[in-house]
């Protein structure tokens, strides 16, 4: 299957990834996400285990290419072997994402002025 068809059935399937509520104990939050199956298939071999059949731990960059969509924070932390289209996340429970810097004062009094 080409590149673009396969991009097109991924497509397809992310509105069908199943999100689930998030749950929490004293350190984390988190929560599963389920792929429908036949996206399970479309992703590409080198997230695999070889020796587990399963899919590995994925980086955000790799779960975010696959389609999955979170806020900022969540890390892929474990797999599920009997149902590999199961992601596990988790993220710290006092999670606070990144803050933009602020321009200093003098800065904002410039860009004031050239309004």
């Amino acid at each position: 299957m080409a590149d673009r068809q396969i991009a097109n059935k991924i497509e397809e399937y992310i509105e069908k990834i199943h999100y689930s509520d998030r749950y929490s104990d004293d350190l984390y939050e988190y929560r599963h996400v389920i792929l429908p199956k036949p996206l399970l298939k479309l992703v590409p071999k080198e997230f695999f285990d070889d020796k587990a059949g399963t899919l590995r731990l994925l980086s955000e960059a790799e779960w975010r290419g696959i389609g999955i969509t979170q806020s900022l924070g969540w890390e892929h932390y474990e797999v599920h072997a009997p149902e590999p289209h199961v992601l596990l996340f988790r993220r710290a429970k006092n999670y606070a994402p990144p803050t933009q810097p602020q321009p200093a004062p003098a800065v904002r009094q410039a860009n004031a002025r050239k309004k």
